[in-house]
């Protein structure tokens, strides 16, 4: 349905702007870095701050997201890459399975955005990507903004998801 429009959230805010680790696998280097361009930026827009780590494909995506869950402090994550299909069955695996551990991690209490573009061409990926056409790097980073909100609405004042400084420093463990 080309040129429908959709609907939007409005930009969440903060009192505290949130921490993001953006996870990037930049096998299609221009198209990895249009994905983190709209996700800094969103997230800086939010008042946020950004970390970025490359890792060398999909797969690994949520391998390092929840490695950084369990031994880092940030409030949540944006997972970026692009899978190309090809003449394999591999397209299928590699956006089958890194999507269902996203959604696992997700299950988990994890604030993520999934910006993994899965895709038939080039063509396809690059508009996708495109900070100022979709802008799915944004939109990922849109995702964890939101479900950040929820969790510090949910939490009440003082409570926090995952592992915070505070907690840590107490000797206590994360909640």
């Amino acid at each position: 349905m080309a040129g429908a429009s959709h609907y939007q959230l409005d930009r969440p805010t903060f009192d505290q702007g949130p921490k993001i680790l953006i996870v990037v696998a930049p096998y299609y280097k221009d198209i990895a870095d249009a994905l983190v361009a709209g996700a800094k930026a969103e997230v800086a827009a939010a008042g946020g701050t950004t970390e970025v780590v490359e890792v060398p494909g999909a797969l690994e995506i949520p391998t390092a997201i929840g490695m950084a869950a369990r031994m880092k402090n940030y409030d949540g994550f944006v997972a970026l890459g692009c899978v190309i299909r090809g003449e394999t069955t591999h397209y299928d695996t590699v956006c089958n399975d890194s999507s269902r551990a996203i959604t696992l991690l997700g299950l988990q209490g994890y604030a993520i955005g999934n910006g993994i573009l899965t895709v038939e061409n080039m063509a396809q990926a690059e508009a996708r990507a495109e900070v100022g056409g979709q802008n799915k790097g944004g939109g990922a980073a849109a995702a964890a903004l939101h479900l950040i909100a929820l969790a510090r609405e949910w939490g009440g004042s003082g409570k926090s998801v995952g592992f915070t400084s505070e907690i840590l420093a107490r000797g206590g463990t994360a909640v």
